[in-house]
């Protein structure tokens, strides 16, 4: 396969504010530290101002940073105030911009703030994990936790540019790294049988080659270019990108949460062809033409113990179902991803059994 290195190029994406930019940068944290953005706020996960102490050193001395440790609990509705008392303290005004360096969390508190604080701020991203680089870093989208309640309050606010810089994948732990290419297989796949099977032939390779790996992170973001520009705002055609989350979700919330997003969608992905094909939605060569690559991906989880029940409950209290039918995403007859109602019976029930006593955990 031959290979070209992404660093340098740029992917402009439209937006309903404008455009706005996805660079990909080798030593952009450096470039950023050598000249840091005046009057910004860095609002950086606690995590990376460990890890890259050094190589953050000027920006974590300016005192214009918060520190954020990326939990889920940190980005719920009422750990925002806190954030709004920091920046007040450091005399945000218009005009000065919030740069966010960490994964998918950062991101979301950071879109928040920029959307609410003082009725609008500009933001730049600094995406820090797989699953954001490739993945969440376009697109507009926050997502706030309230209470219980998961992703319940949220903004459409694109930032002024995205900085995509490979090095901080160095320090990613493997469940990351594998929770980030779920992501990755999952557009692919969206994109066409023809784009997931290239994915999937390459999939070591990106696992070894990091030049390989900045190739399929910015095919991925070209692929979600294309849908969010489309369908910026959620309407329609870019609903498909929840391909494997109706049932990722699921799991995460029957596991509690044991297995990372990533890699949730994944078994989600898997589950998917699965089902539709028991459903004759689509064929079994798809299923077996896919089952490689995500077993591959998700199989340090293969065997946590998901209780079939839990699963269905959790399907059932996803906004997008009803107690009698669930809006699920399959691929069709010719390996095509597309979105469907289907009845949540005991036919499908029996899939999902039959599903999990032939590849996975059962509870």
């Amino acid at each position: 396969m031959g290979v070209f290195h992404v660093s340098n190029k740029i992917i402009t994406i439209q937006s309903h504010k404008g455009k706005y930019t996805a660079s990909f940068m080798s030593g952009g944290m450096d470039q950023l530290n050598n000249a840091p953005i005046e009057d910004a706020v860095y609002i950086i996960d606690q995590n990376i101002t460990q890890l890259y102490k050094n190589r953050l050193e000027n920006i974590l001395s300016s005192q214009r940073v918060i520190k954020i440790e990326a939990t889920e609990e940190n980005k719920s509705l009422d750990k925002i105030p806190g954030y709004v008392n920091e920046l007040v303290a450091l005399n945000i005004r218009r005009g000065q911009p919030l740069v966010a360096i960490g994964g998918g969390i950062i991101q979301d508190i950071t879109c928040f703030l920029a959307t609410t604080v003082m009725r609008g701020l500009s933001w730049i991203f600094y995406p820090t994990t797989l699953l954001a680089q490739s993945d969440s870093c376009i697109g507009s989208k926050s997502s706030i936790n309230s209470g219980e309640v998961k992703n319940i309050l949220g903004t459409f606010t694109p930032p002024d540019k995205v900085v995509i810089d490979v090095d901080f994948l160095q320090t990613l732990e493997q469940r990351e790294i594998f929770s980030g290419i779920g992501e990755m297989l999952k557009v692919h796949a969206i994109n066409s049988p023809k784009s997931f099977d290239l994915i999937s032939t390459a999939y070591e390779d990106i696992l070894k080659n990091p030049m390989i790996m900045e190739e399929f992170i910015h095919n991925s973001l070209s692929m979600k270019k294309k849908l969010i520009e489309i369908d910026e705002f959620d309407q329609g055609v870019r609903n498909v990108m929840n391909y494997g989350h109706s049932f990722g979700h699921a799991i995460e919330s029957a596991t509690n949460y044991r297995i990372p997003h990533g890699i949730a969608v994944t078994i989600g992905m898997d589950i998917a062809n699965f089902v539709s094909a028991e459903l004759c939605v689509s064929d079994p060569s798809h299923f077996e033409r896919m089952h490689t690559v995500l077993e591959k991906n998700y199989r340090t989880y293969q065997y946590v113990e998901i209780s079939i029940e839990s699963l269905l409950n959790a399907l059932s209290k996803d906004k997008k179902n009803s107690a009698t039918q669930l809006r699920l995403i399959f691929p069709d007859k010719n390996g095509c991803i597309g979105i469907g109602l289907y009845d949540n019976n005991s036919k499908l029930k029996n899939s999902l059994d039959k599903y999990f006593k032939l590849y996975g955990g059962v509870g």
